[in-house]
Parts: structure tokens; C-alpha cells; sequence
């Protein structure tokens, strides 16, 4: 049985929206913040962060920082949401392609829903372990929920080599951010595009408006 392309792009971005908030939603309610479950070595590790900002722990600076950041992801998923239905529409895109964007979307997707609902149905985790719909309710509003970060992979560290400029003599370590499912599924959206699908933006274009002219001629 063949699966259309828009049949196998709905599978991802389900699979990986339920999956990450499987995974958040048990953090949240197993792990308060700050802890560590240690799952390989030191290299992968569970360490429950929350954030405010965008994938990887960056942040917008100022009180308005959190729902403008919200509003930017609504829009950009929007964005990209219609974008794929171009996709799907046209109908002779490399499904790497499709399946790049619909890793973007749906990890998009995956962390506004964080940030519109996480801070309406769970308490927060400061010295402890949140309770999913608190009868006191939750611990903020819609649109200022943090989004919740998990895997630490802190592979490798050392000291910077003295003659580096400005940060000669200084630590480092190789990887610091915390991350969850849907940043990661953004990036690897991201890179695919750059490394191997860059030149379909233009070509996608260009498909939309053959079809669109097509579609305009009167058939004899």
C-alpha cells in the first residue's frame, strides 16, 4: 500500500508532538526542578530546566519578551503550517524535503503548546513536583508558560588554549544547553534543508506558479 506524501508528513508531526509532550508532561509531574537522572555515563543526562525563551534556553530580554516570543511562534507555525499545505498541493516535492519542514512545524508546535498551556495546568517546580490542574491553578497564564528542556549532553570540556584571543585561559564545555524533542527536531529540519533541499524554496516557488498558470488556462 502507498502512503501519500501528506499521509507520511501528518505521521511525523504527530509522532514527534506526542512524544515531546509525553515527555514533558513526565518530567513535569515525576521531577522537580533542577534534578538529574543520569542515563549514560555523564555524557546524556535528564536535567529538568524551564525557559523562556527560544529553542536551547535563548531568551527575550524585557517583561513583553515572553508573549511577543509566543505570538512569533503562533505566527511562524501558521507560516509553516501553510506552507506545507503548498507542498502537499503540488505534489512532485522530494519528501525529504516535506518531511524537513514538517519537523520545523511540528516542533514549533510542540513548544507553544508549552508556552500557551503550561503555565495554566501545572504548578510550579521550585523544590517540587508539579501537580498536573492544581485546584489553586496554575503558575501563570495563557501564553506565559515556560517551555520545558530536558537532555544535558555535555560530551566534552576543557580549557581554552592561552593565546585564544578573550578567552584564552577560560573553561569550556562541549555540549551545554538543554534541550527537549521539539528543538531537536527543529534543528534537524533546519539542517537538512540547508545541507541538502535549499534550492527547493525557490524551485517550490516556481512549481506553485506553473501550476497556478495551468490551472488558469480554459481546457478544450
Amino acid at each position: 500500500m502507498n502512503i501519500s506524501q501528506r499521509s507520511k508528513s501528518l505521521i511525523i508531526i504527530f509522532t514527534v508532538l506526542i512524544v515531546d509532550q509525553i515527555l514533558k508532561f513526565w518530567i513535569k509531574t515525576h521531577m522537580s526542578l533542577g534534578d538529574e537522572i543520569v542515563i549514560f555515563k555523564n555524557w546524556f543526562i535528564l536535567n529538568f530546566v524551564e525557559n523562556n525563551g527560544m529553542a536551547f534556553g535563548f531568551e527575550f530580554a524585557s517583561k513583553y519578551g515572553k508573549p511577543i516570543l509566543s505570538i512569533c511562534r503562533i505566527l511562524a507555525a501558521i507560516a509553516f503550517g501553510w506552507y506545507l499545505s503548498r507542498l502537499y498541493r503540488m505534489g512532485n516535492m522530494p519528501f525529504g524535503f516535506i518531511a524537513s519542514i514538517s519537523l520545523i512545524f511540528s516542533g514549533a508546535v510542540g513548544n507553544i503548546i508549552d508556552s500557551m498551556f503550561y503555565g495554566i495546568i501545572f504548578n510550579d517546580s521550585y523544590g517540587q513536583i508539579a501537580t498536573f490542574l492544581p485546584e489553586g491553578g496554575g503558575y501563570s497564564s495563557f501564553l506565559h508558560g515556560k517551555v520545558v528542556d530536558m537532555f544535558y549532553c555535555p560530551l566534552f570540556g576543557g580549557t581554552y588554549p592561552g593565546w585564544f584571543p578573550l578567552i584564552g585561559g577560560d573553561d569550556f564545555l562541549f555540549f551545554r544547553p538543554v534541550f527537549n524533542i521539539a528543538d531537536s527536531s527543529i534543528t534537524i529540519g533546519i539542517f537538512s534543508i540547508m545541507l541538502f533541499y535549499r534550492k527547493y524554496f525557490n524551485n517550490s516557488d516556481e512549481k506553485q506558479g506553473e501550476v497556478s498558470t495551468e490551472d488558469s488556462q480554459p481546457n478544450y
